[in-house]
């Protein structure tokens, strides 16, 4: 029993290790399917190339289309801005997006993929905001997408396809038209974490849902000292996947065969975006004006 007893208290740490990490988690993740009819949102993945829906938003979709009954499930759509044309595999990356889909689950009919001239895969090269908003009107406008989803102006990775298009979409949005009953569509952008954040593993999930128990409790108490900073942060959308999310992102990621390159194994085995999503509203010019102005 001595020789055993050594290793109880390992085994119950990785055991608890283990629960922990396997269940989901998310932090007022509705905000990015909230719809102003009875009807469900209309969600818009936006990407640049065949692989970033499961390298980086695997845990948004996964959370997105896991939730519960029908009017609380978005339906999801996904639109990638360029076949991944750069080394000449555009007809193989595009076949490869549609696997990665399908073990996602969005669904045929509700994903496209365009190869334009304008908005081709380029390391060194920022697409412009026009070209992003002429292709992207039409996919908002018909299919009433009442969110889109998409990078923040760092990128994630820096990649300047990346960091085009965000400012795309908010170039699209400040154009449209909009009226109380059909009002905007929301922008949201991925968080670029800092690179000390990045390529923490499985260590990302923990502390974010430490991090979201923490600030649940913060929020549930009644103080009057709330600051503002815990305030914001209580409010962010945040994805959290468990065990078989992560799982399930890995095999969509396999799906892209020709990408599976080494240092894209170690991206996948170490990425924080594997497991954790946390987004931030990008609020129009006019808007962020206003709510300057109103700051005492």
């Amino acid at each position: 029993m001595s020789g055993l007893s050594r290793f109880w208290f390992p085994a119950l740490l990785l055991s608890i290790f283990w629960a922990f990490l396997s269940q989901p988690a998310q932090n007022h993740l509705a905000s990015l399917s909230r719809s102003d009819s009875a009807e469900p949102a209309n969600v818009l993945l936006l990407t640049a190339h065949p692989d970033d829906e499961c390298m980086f938003f695997a845990p948004t979709i996964l959370a997105l289309l896991g939730q519960e009954g029908s009017l609380r499930r978005p339906n999801l759509y996904s639109l990638c801005l360029s076949v991944g044309n750069a080394d000449g595999l555009g007809d193989i990356r595009r076949r490869e997006l549609a696997g990665s889909l399908d073990v996602l689950g969005i669904e045929d009919g509700r994903r496209w993929v365009v190869d334009t001239p304008e908005l081709q895969d380029n390391f060194t090269a920022e697409w412009s905001p026009e070209d992003i908003a002429n292709v992207l009107r039409p996919y908002v406008i018909e299919q009433h997408i009442s969110t889109i989803l998409t990078f923040d102006y760092q990128g994630i990775s820096s990649h300047p396809n990346h960091v085009s298009l965000p400012r795309g979409a908010a170039h699209l949005l400040s154009t449209l038209s909009y009226t109380a009953e059909k009002p905007r569509p929301r922008l949201f952008s991925l968080i670029t974490v800092p690179l000390r954040k990045k390529y923490l593993g499985p260590i990302s999930p923990i502390f974010t849902k430490l991090a979201i128990s923490a600030m649940r409790l913060l929020h549930a108490s009644d103080t009057l000292e709330t600051t503002t900073t815990t305030t914001a942060t209580t409010e962010a959308a945040i994805a959290v996947s468990g065990w078989d999310g992560y799982v399930r992102a890995l095999s969509a990621m396999m799906e892209h065969r020709s990408q599976l390159v080494w240092f894209r194994w170690l991206y996948v085995s170490f990425s924080r975006y594997m497991w954790v999503n946390e987004w931030v509203e990008v609020l129009p010019p006019n808007e962020v004006r206003t709510a300057s102005t109103a700051e005492p």
